[in-house]
C-alpha cells in the first residue's frame, strides 16, 4: 500500500485551492485538540496521592488510563505535526499569491512560535511543543522544495531511527536496571505534588526544571514530529486535503490496513507503560508505540473525514462537523486556553488540585472542557475572523495588523 496515491505532484502554489483554508485540515485540527487535551492532562493533574505521598487509584482510574496510553497518546500530537507540514504548503502558496517572499514571512512566523511557546512552557504546560515547531520548521523550509517521495523515505528512515535508539534503551534498562521501589516513586511524587501546589514562583520553577529534565527527549522526538512534518508537506504539495472526496477508496484502504496494525502496537505499549509490565519496559513499549502510531493516527484521519463527509448529509451531522471545524480555526487559541485552564485547576496559580483527582473524574473534566470551547468556538467566529493568538500569530507572519 502506498503512502499517498498516484497522482501528477505539482507545486505548492496549484495544489492548493485559491483559498487559505481547507476544511478537512480545520476538522482534523479540531478533532486534534481533544487528544491534545487527554493527554496533556495527564501530566498537569498529576496521579491521584494519598495522605501519605503514595499514588493511589481505582480500578476505574487505571483502567481509564491505560485507554488513554493505548488509544490516545503519543497519536495526535502526530496528527497536528502533520498539520503544520501541510499548513506549510497553504502559507506558501499565499505568499506567492500575495507575490511576496515567503522566506521572511515564515522566519517571522517562526520567531513568535518560538515565543509564544517559550512563554507557555515556562509559565503554563512544560510539555509545550510549539518551541519543537518552531524550530524544526526552519529544517522544513530548508527542504521546502524535496520531491514527495523523497519526503516520504526519509519520514521513514525517521520514525525507524527514533524507535530504534529507544528500543536499544528500553532493553538496556530491562536487563540492568532495579525495578522501582515504592518509597523512591513516594518521594518523587510528595516533591512534585508540593512543587504543583506552591505559590507562582514554585510553579514555575518546576516548570523550567521540567524543560531542562526533557530535553533530551524533545531532541529524540523532535525527529519524530519532523518525519510528521515530512509527510504533512508530501500530501500538502499534492493536495490530498482540498480534494479527500477523490480519494474516498485509498482513505477506506487506510482505515483498514491502520487500525489493526495501530492498535496492536498501542496496546503493547499500554502494557509496558501502564502496566502489567513494570516501569522499565517503558521505553520498549515507546520503540513500539514510535512504529505504529503512524498507522493508527492515519486511521483515525481517514476515518474521521470519511464520517464527516457522510454525517453532512444530515443537519445535526453539518451542526457537529461545524463545530470541529470551528475549534480548528481556533486551534492555537484553544490550545493555549486548555492550558491556562489546567493550570488554574492544578497548580497554585488557582486552586491546586494536583493529585487530589483520579483519572476518571479528570478525563470527564476534559471533555467538559473540550464541549465549552466548541461553543464558544462557534460562537467567537461569529464576532472575529481570528482568536487572538491565530491574530497575534498572522500580524507577526504578515508584519502588519491582519
Amino acid at each position: 500500500m502506498h503512502l499517498l496515491p498516484r497522482i501528477q505532484t505539482s507545486s505548492s502554489a496549484e495544489a492548493v485551492s485559491g483559498h487559505d483554508r481547507v476544511r478537512d485540515v480545520d476538522i482534523l485540527r479540531g478533532f486534534a485538540l481533544l487528544g491534545i487535551l487527554l493527554v496533556n492532562v495527564q501530566g498537569m493533574a498529576g496521579p491521584q496521592v494519598g495522605p501519605g505521598g503514595g499514588m493511589v487509584a481505582s480500578w476505574a482510574d487505571e483502567v481509564a488510563g491505560w485507554l488513554v496510553t493505548a488509544l490516545v497518546s503519543a497519536k495526535f500530537y502526530l496528527l497536528f505535526s502533520f498539520l503544520f507540514g501541510y499548513s506549510f504548503t497553504l502559507q506558501r502558496a499565499s505568499a506567492e499569491r500575495a507575490g511576496v517572499a515567503f522566506g521572511p514571512r515564515h522566519l517571522r512566523r517562526s520567531g513568535c512560535l518560538f515565543l509564544l511557546g517559550l512563554a507557555h512552557g515556562v509559565l503554563l504546560f512544560p510539555g509545550d511543543i510549539l518551541r519543537d515547531y518552531a524550530v524544526l520548521s526552519l529544517i522544513l523550509f530548508a527542504v521546502r522544495d524535496i520531491a514527495p517521495r523523497t519526503a516520504i523515505r526519509a519520514a521513514a528512515w525517521l520514525i525507524a531511527g527514533v524507535a530504534a535508539c529507544l528500543l536499544a534503551w528500553g532493553l538496556l534498562m530491562v536487563a540492568l536496571a532495579e525495578p522501582s521501589r515504592p518509597q523512591d516513586v513516594a518521594a518523587a511524587t510528595h516533591e512534585m505534588v508540593a512543587d504543583r501546589r506552591g505559590g507562582p514562583g514554585s510553579v514555575v520553577w518546576a516548570n523550567v526544571r521540567w524543560l531542562r529534565d526533557a530535553l533530551g527527549l524533545n531532541v529524540l522526538y523532535g525527529a519524530d514530529v519532523l518525519a510528521a512534518f515530512l509527510v504533512g508537506l508530501a500530501a500538502g504539495r499534492r493536495g490530498l486535503l482540498a480534494e479527500t472526496g477523490r480519494y474516498r477508496a485509498w482513505m477506506t484502504q487506510i482505515v483498514v490496513s491502520g487500525l489493526p496494525i495501530g492498535l496492536a502496537g498501542s496496546v503493547f505499549m499500554a502494557i509496558c507503560r501502564n502496566g502489567p509490565l513494570d516501569a522499565r519496559w517503558y521505553d520498549v513499549g515507546s520503540a513500539v508505540g514510535v512504529l505504529t502510531a503512524p498507522a493508527l493516527t492515519a486511521a483515525y484521519a481517514c476515518g474521521l473525514l470519511l464520517l464527516s463527509r457522510r454525517v453532512s448529509r444530515t443537519r445535526p451531522g453539518r451542526h457537529v462537523v461545524g463545530l470541529l471545524a470551528g475549534a480548528g480555526r481556533l486551534s492555537l487559541t484553544h490550545y493555549l486556553t486548555q492550558s491556562l485552564v489546567m493550570a488554574l485547576v492544578f497548580t497554585g496559580y488557582g486552586l491546586g488540585w494536583y493529585g487530589r483527582y483520579g483519572m476518571t473524574a479528570v478525563l470527564a473534566g476534559c471533555f467538559v472542557l473540550y464541549a465549552a470551547q466548541l461553543a464558544t468556538g462557534k460562537w467567537l467566529l461569529r464576532r472575529v475572523r481570528y482568536g487572538p493568538a491565530e491574530w497575534l500569530l498572522r500580524a507577526a507572519t504578515l508584519a502588519r495588523r491582519p
